[in-house]
Order: structure tokens, then sequence, then C-alpha cells
């Protein structure tokens, strides 16, 4: 549900070996950090299969959902949250749909990344803000794409935004996390200099937690050396 945003799962399930089920599934496709487990263990008749049930609805796919939401209770599931890319959500609908079988039902209330988030990405053009090796200096063509940056985050002003850092998976774990927030943190005094407001900018790292492309090779690992902008 999209970078560093929490994922929160929530609901009330028979027992522990079914609330770890859920969990386990959704540490492996999010992360445990990133998940706010709200799941209560309590005496609810579970109808047959429904760990399964839901286990079968998280999926990748809810990757591409932002601020996302998935609710259930009893046999009614909601899954709600903001989507970057407006021709995803009715696939998207109709895949979750489809996931879902009777006599459970699922409603879904996805609506699109707002119309800001929508500038920053077009400014970014999937291309990498690069630093130099091991560093958080910026490289000469990660400088001339922030100066590009910069004049579509003006138009958003008023908007907080918030620069994410990440890594590739080479070396230390802990030392790409704090890698990672000092790039966020270098892009971010970057953009002051260039008269961002510093109340609208906030920073994140995440180390290698979150990697797009595999760091098995060279090209992947240099894709996962990336800043993101987040509208918040």
């Amino acid at each position: 549900m999209g970078h560093a945003e929490p994922v929160v799962i929530e609901g009330a399930v028979p027992n522990d070996a079914t609330k770890q089920e859920i969990l386990n599934k959704m540490y492996l496709t999010y992360g445990q950090e990133n998940i706010v487990d709200k799941i209560q263990v309590r005496t609810v008749t579970a109808p047959n299969g429904w760990s399964n049930a839901i286990s079968h609805v998280i999926t990748e796919d809810l990757k591409k959902v932002r601020q996302g939401k998935l609710s259930v209770r009893g046999m009614q599931m909601d899954l709600s949250g903001k989507m970057g890319n407006p021709n995803d959500i009715q696939s998207m609908t109709t895949k979750f749909q489809s996931l879902v079988s009777a006599p459970y039902h699922l409603t879904t209330q996805l609506s699109v990344n707002q119309a800001e988030q929508q500038m920053i990405d077009a400014a970014l053009k999937h291309r990498i803000i690069e630093f130099e090796s091991g560093s958080a200096v910026l490289t000469a063509s990660g400088i001339k794409i922030l100066d590009e940056m910069s004049v579509a985050l003006k138009k958003v002003s008023g908007k907080k935004v918030k620069v994410i850092g990440h890594t590739d998976s080479s070396g230390d774990a802990n030392k790409n996390l704090i890698l990672s927030q000092r790039r966020a943190a270098a892009v971010k005094n970057y953009l002051i200099g260039k008269n961002i407001a510093a109340e609208n900018l906030t920073t994140e790292g995440f180390g290698s937690n979150q990697p797009v492309a595999d760091n098995i090779t060279a090209e992947g690992r240099r894709k996962n050396r990336r800043i993101e902008f987040e509208v918040q």
C-alpha cells in the first residue's frame, strides 16, 4: 500500500493460528515493520476456510494501493485506498472481486491518488536521483533532476511532501538505513535551497527494505538506490 505507509489490518479472528496466518502473509507482502496489527482474537464463529479466503485477497497487487485499509467483519471485507493510475482502478476492482467467492463479500473503494502526486511523478519520470557511491552527495545528474523537481514542487505548494530515500542491498542493513535517511535529508536541504518551504518537506529512509528491482544485477541495484516523493 505504497511506500512506507503503515498497512493497518484489523478484524476479529477465532484463534491465534488464524491471526498468525494472516499476519505472516501480510509480513511477506509488505515487510513486518510496515504492518500495524489490530487483529483481535475472540470467540467469533468464522465460516470454514475463513483465513484462507482472507489470505487469498492479500496479493502483491495490494501494493499498488496507497493509504490502504483492508477491514474484515465476518463475511464482509472492505478494501479502501488510493491508486496512482486511474486506469488501474477498474482492473484492480475486478481482480479483487474475483478473489472473493460466496459467501464472502468484498466492497472496494479505490480512488485516484490526487492530481498533485501525478504531477510530481510526471516530473520525476521514473528517473533515478543519483548520489556518489556510498554517500549522501548528489551527483550532477541528480542535481539536474532536482532542479526540475523543484519547479513541480512549487506548483503543489501548501501540500506536504515526504522525501523518501531507498538504497540497494549491498553492505550493512543498518548503515543502509542511515544512508537512506541522510540521502533523503540531502534532497530536502537542496530543495529548501531552491525556496521550497522547509515545513512542507518531511523525510524518511527505508534502507534496502523496499526494493523495486532485483539486487543481483548492477542495473537492479541502480534502480533501488532511489528517492521518492509522496504527496501527503
